[in-house]
């Protein structure tokens, strides 16, 4: 592996301002992050049954120093705090697992068992949290299962905690806002490839680590690589001001669609005076548009719930918990927390839009905004996960989509081409690179890696361009405070160096798979359909659920991959082909790897008419690109 470069003079004096600017003096973090501490996990590793590690937060312990020149201050700062693991009370009867995986799982105490919340990403991680539980506060049954919203990493260790069983059988309710499943699974169905690829950057999990390399991702320290699983919910909240009890114990609901994720829930539990926010409100400025990839969310949105939370529960509260990082305590102390989070959103929503209706675009916008002073004086309003920068641009993509209104940019050359006119224009890959050195030498690394781009981008074997862009990268990753941009940065330098990552996640575990609704799986297939090559290709068949009670119609034409529901009466012409299956059996047959042949003489599938003409069909998928490139064309 190629050696990282050193921080330069500007980076050192850059992070020397920083520790001299920043609130160091506040010390209430480190007074919070320890408050209730029971136990560690020791050591600090997890391992799947095959003895692979999937966990290992005493990877970390290089954090426990001090701040290096290849740090920003306040990551250092932040990662120091998330490395914290183990078992801790929030107050009476509720607990938190911290440091096992990029989230936390809380888990409350009713009458006769445990309610969870949140169980990690890996079934491995969850399961571990809840041996450390167990081992210091007696073994019990877990009786409920809460999930806070629709991300993996809240979701994917419930196999850990109960089974499918313990669940259909209805001995353990697992709850969940009205939506999750959907939203759950769709993120992996549409777009679940690029995003994972994008993620190995945006968490850097395959990153060295260390002071030159991977710190942390600032809302925790990286993902877990586990198994990740999915038991459906039993139970929808629909509304807010529901109220159930598990357990013994009374939880209310206010749901938040559209805030952190399309479908989550806050809730609270006037019993114990606790207040989960899901992952409404951490400590840091959350993403509106984390860069793996996503949906756009509503800040103005977000910034109402925060209110709502406030108004319901606030003062209803002695401490608010999140599925990351640590609890606030105090009534004054939670309400000034929640409304400093939320005027975070909404300014940055308001003051956006000003400037938009100003005529400035997104990235001058970006460029432009600062925070007020009582907002910058206090630590859980910093950057460490999302960004002013980029989630200034997000509200501007939102409102204003991809366009900026100027002609010069509607209709310009894709990137390799624009790269070898650009590199023409500025004299040769030569001339490009003896200027951008000299841009280098002056500390302009985001001017370095935006012109070495295009020599990298022009000719894609320059090595010189590969190590000076590699250098400038790992610069800027020195100098952020933002975790995520340190480990595209990171990424990038060490993917230039050494050659692309092993890639690492699969979009779809065998529990998500199963989960998928019979339009979601023909979706999934239609966005692998090879258009071209299937321009003068026509398909039908139809597709009998006999568990469902319906007839689907999957129908090919133009390279398009239509399905629909049938319905009584209809006077669709007949099908090449008609199968008779549960949803299951289609899954199994369709994305499980599993013969068609072989289900059929199972007594699985009942098939009638031309099977050939299905089977033409599978011939104009593609495969999905798991480590298609990023950093070179």
């Amino acid at each position: 592996m190629s050696a990282v470069t050193e921080p330069s003079k500007f980076i050192i004096e850059q992070n020397e301002r920083a520790a001299k600017e920043l609130p160091f003096a506040d010390t209430a973090d480190q007074e919070a992050v320890d408050r209730g501490f029971i136990a560690a996990l020791e050591p600090g590793v997890v391992k799947n049954a095959a003895g692979k590690v999937v966990w290992d937060n005493d990877s970390y312990s290089f954090l426990q120093g001090s701040c290096p020149s290849s740090v920003h201050p306040s990551l250092w700062r932040q990662c120091g705090l998330v490395i914290r693991q183990g078992l801790y009370e929030v107050t009476s009867g509720i607990y938190q697992i911290r440091g096992l995986d990029l989230s936390n799982m809380t888990i409350i105490e009713g009458e006769t068992g445990v309610i969870v919340i949140d169980p990690l990403i890996s079934k491995e991680t969850a399961a571990a949290g809840l041996e450390l539980y167990f081992a210091h506060r007696g073994r019990k049954p877990v009786t409920g299962l809460i999930y806070t919203h629709s991300h993996g990493d809240h979701f994917g260790g419930a196999m850990g905690v109960i089974t499918v069983e313990d669940a259909e059988s209805g001995r353990v309710p697992v709850i969940a806002p009205a939506g999750f499943l959907e939203h759950a699974v769709a993120e992996n169905v549409y777009a679940g490839t690029a995003m994972g690829r994008r993620a190995l950057y945006m968490y850097g999990a395959e990153l060295p680590r260390g002071p030159k390399g991977q710190i942390g991702a600032g809302l925790g320290q990286t993902t877990s690589l586990g198994e990740i699983t999915l038991i459906a919910p039993t139970l929808d909240v629909t509304h807010t001001g529901q109220e159930e009890t598990v357990d013994g114990v009374r939880i209310v609901f206010q749901i938040t669609p559209g805030t952190e994720a399309p479908s989550e829930m806050n809730f609270h539990f006037p019993d114990h005076r606790a207040l989960c926010m899901a992952e409404n409100s951490t400590h840091t400025l959350h993403n509106l548009l984390t860069l793996r990839g996503a949906l756009v969310r509503d800040p103005h949105v977000w910034a109402s719930y925060l209110t709502e939370s406030i108004l319901l529960y606030g003062r209803e509260s002695d401490v608010v918990f999140a599925s990351h990082h640590w609890p606030t305590w105090g009534t004054e102390t939670l309400v000034e927390y929640l409304e400093l989070q939320r005027d975070l959103y909404g300014y940055l929503h308001d003051q956006t839009l000003r400037r938009l209706n100003q005529g400035y675009v997104g990235a001058e916008i970006a460029e432009m905004i600062e925070l007020p002073p009582a907002l910058t004086e206090v630590w859980h309003t910093h950057g460490y996960y999302g960004s002013v920068s980029h989630n200034v641009k997000a509200i501007y993509q939102r409102y204003m989509g991809w366009f900026d209104g100027n002609p010069a940019h509607l209709w310009e050359h894709p990137p390799v081409e624009g790269a070898k006119r650009h590199v023409e224009f500025m004299g040769g890959a030569d001339e490009v690179l003896r200027r951008a050195r000299e841009y280098f030498d002056r500390g302009d690394y985001r001017w370095v890696v935006q012109v070495v781009n295009y020599v990298i981008f022009a000719d894609p074997d320059n090595k010189a361009a590969k190590e000076l862009q590699a250098d400038a990268f790992e610069q800027l990753a020195f100098g952020a405070e933002n975790a995520p941009w340190r480990n595209f940065f990171l990424s990038g330098a060490y993917e230039l160096r050494n050659g692309k990552f092993p890639p690492q996640v699969v979009a779809g575990s065998p529990s998500m798979v199963a989960a998928l609704t019979v339009d979601q799986v023909f979706d999934a297939l239609s966005l692998r359909i090879d258009g071209p090559k299937a321009w003068h290709e026509k398909a039908v068949s139809d597709w009998h659920f006999t568990d469902e009670n319906r007839v689907h119609r999957l129908e090919l034409r133009n390279g398009l991959l239509v399905h629909y529901d049938r319905r009584d009466g209809d006077k669709l012409p007949p099908a090449d082909v008609t199968f008779t299956l549960t949803r299951p059996a289609m899954i199994g047959v369709l994305l499980g790897g599993q013969d068609l042949k072989a289900a059929a003489q199972a007594g699985k599938i009942s098939i009638d008419g031309d099977v050939q003409a299905f089977a033409k069909l599978t011939t104009l998928f593609d495969e999905p690109d798991m480590n298609f490139d990023i950093v070179t064309p």
